[in-house]
């Protein structure tokens, strides 16, 4: 990862929707936020979530990582007009972004806890990713941006909810829209455990407080060995999977141009 900043100070304060706090341990705490409030999915947190899980995995002085959201939303609304996709150029850049968001998610070398705070509506596929998964009763997790609006949910989607869920439970979720709650989702294996929403992020910082008393090398081979199988799905579907997302939307938005 040569010319990612490694240390903490150089990055800290970069990203506009990723507020940190690092402690003494080497617990890196990250909350996904807009202007202060729920995260809003956009184009620029698209980029910048990407980014952020490069330069973060890039600094060996981060052990553990816990992610969670603001407020009570881990993400349920998305701006669409933040999205440019009109031209090879602009889908080129989405392209870019929406292979290295998940690719460099998998490559962070050290466990990854998430603390769901709320709905995740908008890349519900982030949070589930980690390796310990912690959900408010308040959660619930839907894939709502993509085939219910018309466009193909290859943006990772496909390779994450397949997985968890199993082939047919996961193309159902994907296809009927549905809503999976927090207990529904402790039932299918989708997450750990299901606690009250003032509390889950403590309990997300109890063990990762408990896992940075670990070593280094537990914390670091035990995130590699465990992701393996997870980034060669990604590595095989994600690319094609864009793709024909892609595709499909530039034939949508011509209808939708054409009347």
């Amino acid at each position: 990862m040569s010319g990612i900043a490694s240390r903490f100070e150089d990055y800290r304060d970069t990203y506009r929707h990723i507020a940190m706090e690092r402690d003494e341990q080497g617990i890196l705490v990250l909350r996904f936020h807009t202007e202060g409030g729920p995260l809003i999915w956009s184009e620029p947190a698209h980029a910048e979530l990407g980014r952020c899980f490069a330069q973060i995995g890039a600094d060996r002085a981060n052990r553990v990582i816990v992610m969670t959201g603001t407020g009570d939303q881990w993400c349920a609304d998305i701006d669409f007009a933040s999205f440019r996709l009109n031209t090879p150029e602009e889908w080129d850049h989405t392209f870019y972004d929406g292979r290295k968001l998940l690719m460099n998610l998998l490559d962070i070398e050290v466990p990854v806890i998430c603390a769901v705070n709320g709905p995740a509506r908008m890349h519900p596929e982030i949070p589930v990713m980690s390796d310990i998964v912690l959900a408010a009763e308040t959660a619930l997790f839907q894939d709502g941006p993509h085939f219910v609006a018309g466009i193909v949910p290859g943006d990772g989607a496909h390779v994450v909810w397949t997985n968890l869920l199993g082939l047919n439970r996961g193309r159902y979720f994907l296809l009927m829209n549905q809503e999976l709650g927090a207990a529904e989702a402790l039932a299918a294996g989708v997450v750990g455990e299901v606690l009250p929403a003032d509390l889950v992020l403590d309990r997300a910082m109890e063990i990762a407080r408990t896992f940075a008393g670990k070593t280094d090398l537990a914390l670091r081979y035990s995130r590699v060995i465990l992701t393996q199988r997870f980034k060669r799905l990604m590595a095989e579907g994600l690319s094609l999977g864009l793709g024909l997302e892609a595709l499909a939307a530039v034939d949508l938005l011509g209808r939708m141009k054409q009347g």
